[in-house]
């Protein structure tokens, strides 16, 4: 029996390569592999010893030959192929362990020249995993250190390796290629991966979770190759492992919060933000969200876009909080937030790389892909539609809750008032319920507010519905068949309305 192993991870190799000898296998390796396995005192070939022809390319080319191909290839049970390696003088490969440059590793440092990424690509690699994964009813493909032990215990105890083993390794050795080739692709590519018409995207396991949304559902999360930060890359700091809820909830407050560039605190609870506000001092920042909608709060997910304070940490006292997210903590905030029990605190970083810029969302049959949403900074398609302009106060209100549109889910409706958020309405089928509930939640706290609405308001009934709420503001993208009648409405209460002419969706 013959094995042929080259590696760049050499975690195991050696007594790997020793339980291999000892059955019996005669081994064959290429250059770094050979050089470390005869280092180790293990009796190996190498494999210009076996193809007659050296290596060549400053190692660009070794492994790729009829003689190690051919008896990777090779069908045992094809009288005509075994025929064809004997007429050739060829042995049959009866084990392959292969894996791959660091491509990955190489181009995640942001200064890496084209020629050193190249040099990284892995060609006789790739070529011999997937010739040894096509052929797994007769040959073991290893791509796996982590799977050196139990082929190891199967070897030693004289035990076959079963074709279910054979096909499943051969299924990881496909998937290791498809996302290394994924990785190489998505690092070249520079455009958007909408200008493709064929898309990959490469995801690496980080864990499995207890279960999925609710109990009798599996779950697990994924980051994405080549592409740091973002919460799936985030660093648990303290507090109960993650579930599929908290992660969802937790990037909600992440994505939300590093939408502003201003010190600004989210709270979210069931993916929706339900407090939002700015301010210079960040625990100040945390009190108005909190006071926007306490009584949802409670139990939330709550993100901030700068390191937590201590001021911040003690101001969060007293209060049930499942997660905190921040790009960092103070020691000091550190020591008072761990003697939470159950709150989890994640370190994140905003995310990096050609997934950051996309949103997908799989359907059934496929997925759609799209660009994120993003509230464009230009104001210059505003336009103020109502016969009286708003104040410099009114502006910096209706600013601020058109910001905070693309993170609640459709109808939209947002009241914000000195830079927080104070009545939210969402997920409803049509925009009155969602200004009946903002005004609800609002109370007091909407008269002289701004409302903000993530599509056109349809109907007149609507303005007159925000007027009763004392709104003195109203910022929209305007376009409704009606928008005449919804004008005039804004007029005959002195409301003052503007048209963005740019809507925010988010279903």
């Amino acid at each position: 029996m013959r094995a042929l192993l080259s590696v760049y991870d050499k975690t195991g190799l050696t007594a790997f390569a020793e339980t291999l000898r000892k059955a019996r296998y005669e081994l064959v390796s290429t250059g770094g592999t050979h050089r470390s396995l005869m280092e180790s005192g293990v009796d190996v070939k190498q494999i210009s010893d076996i193809t007659g022809f050296p290596e060549i390319l400053e190692g660009r080319v070794k492994t790729l030959h009829p003689v190690i191909h051919g008896g990777i290839l090779a069908r045992r049970g094809e009288a005509s192929h075994l025929s064809q390696l004997k007429s050739h003088g060829i042995d049959p490969i009866d084990l392959v362990v292969v894996n791959l440059y660091p491509f990955v590793e190489t181009v995640s440092n942001p200064k890496v020249l084209l020629q050193r990424a190249l040099e990284n690509i892995d060609i006789g690699g790739p070529t011999l995993i997937r010739a040894a994964a096509k052929n797994f009813p007769d040959v073991v493909v290893l791509v796996d250190p982590g799977d050196y032990g139990w082929i190891s215990e199967k070897i030693v105890e004289g035990e076959k390796i079963t074709m279910d083993e054979r096909k499943k390794l051969a299924i990881k050795a496909f998937q290791h290629v498809a996302l290394y080739d994924t990785s190489i692709s998505g690092w070249l590519r520079e455009e958007s991966p909408l200008e493709s018409e064929e898309f990959t995207i490469g995801l690496c396991k980080r864990e499995d979770l207890r279960y999925g949304e609710n109990p009798h559902q599996s779950g697990a999360v994924y980051s994405s190759v080549l592409n740091l930060g973002g919460v799936a890359n985030a660093e648990h700091l303290h507090g109960l492992p993650m579930s599929y809820t908290n992660y969802l909830d937790a990037d909600s407050a992440w994505t939300a919060v590093n939408a502003f560039e201003q010190n600004a605190c989210v709270i979210v609870k069931h993916t929706n933000p339900c407090g939002m506000a700015i301010d210079d001092k960040q625990h100040l920042a945390f009190e108005m969200a909190f006071q926007g909608d306490s009584v949802s709060a409670y139990g939330g997910i709550v993100g901030f876009n700068r390191n937590v304070s201590l001021e911040t940490a003690n101001a969060m006292k007293g209060i049930l909080f499942d997660i905190v997210v921040a790009p960092g903590f103070s020691d000091e905030a550190l020591t008072v937030l761990r003697k939470r029990k159950r709150t989890r605190l994640l370190k994140s970083e905003p995310p990096i790389g050609n997934m950051a810029s996309i949103s997908v969302k799989t359907i059934s049959g496929g997925a759609l892909i799209q660009t994120v949403d993003e509230v464009i900074k230009s104001t210059e398609n505003w336009k103020v539609v109502t016969k009286r302009d708003p104040t410099l106060l009114e502006t910096a209100d209706m600013k601020f809750a058109w910001k905070c549109l693309p993170h609640i889910k459709s109808n939209t409706i947002v009241l914000a008032k000195g830079n927080t958020m104070v009545g939210m309405g969402a997920g409803q089928p049509n925009r009155l319920v969602s200004i009946h509930l903002a005004l609800r939640i609002a109370g007091d706290k909407s008269l002289g507010s701004a409302l903000a609405s993530d599509a056109f308001m349809p109907f007149a009934d609507n303005i007159e519905l925000v007027a009763e709420g004392g709104v003195s503001a109203i910022i929209q993208p305007g376009g409704s068949i009606r928008d005449a009648e919804v004008i005039e409405a804004a007029n005959s209460h002195g409301i003052t309305m503007m048209f963005t002419g740019m809507r925010h969706f988010n279903h």
